[in-house]
C-alpha cells in the first residue's frame, strides 16, 4: 500500500497514536480498484487518470472509454506481438526432433545462430 501511496494512487492514511497507519473503507475500496486495473495490465498513468475521473462522477465517461479503448488497442498489439513470438519458438522447437544429445540439439542450434551469439565476440 506504501507503494501505491508513493505512487499517488492511494491518499497517505491518518496515523494512530503509536504511528501505525491506519486504513479506512476508503482506501481499501481504491486498493481494490487499482488491484483490478492492476490486473488488466493497466499502467499506473492510466490508473491515476481513472482515479481522478471516478473523484468526479458528475464528469462524462468519455475520457473513461478513451481510456479503456487506447488499452484495449496497445493490448491487441501485444496479442499479434505474442503470436509472432510463438511462431518463432514453435519454429525453433520443431528444429529438434528429440532423443539426440545436446551437441546435436537442433533447437540450441537455431537459439545460438538466431541471436548472433556466434558473432558477439567479433565486436
Amino acid at each position: 500500500m506504501r507503494f501505491y501511496e508513493a505512487e499517488g494512487l492511494l491518499q497517505a492514511p491518518m496515523r494512530a497514536a503509536n504511528n501505525y497507519r491506519h486504513y479506512g473503507q476508503e482506501h481499501v475500496d481504491r486498493l481494490a480498484f487499482i488491484v483490478r486495473c492492476r490486473s488488466l495490465d493497466m499502467p499506473h498513468d492510466d490508473i491515476r487518470a481513472l482515479l481522478q475521473l471516478q473523484d468526479d462522477p458528475a464528469k462524462p465517461c468519455d475520457e473513461v472509454n478513451a481510456l479503456l479503448d487506447d488499452h484495449m488497442r496497445l493490448v491487441e498489439r501485444r496479442i499479434v506481438e505474442l503470436r509472432a513470438l510463438h511462431k518463432q519458438l514453435r519454429a525453433i522447437r520443431s528444429t529438434c526432433a528429440g532423443g539426440v544429445c545436446v551437441g546435436d540439439c537442433g533447437a540450441l542450434e537455431s537459439l545460438r545462430t538466431a541471436t548472433g551469439a556466434s558473432c558477439l565476440a567479433c565486436g
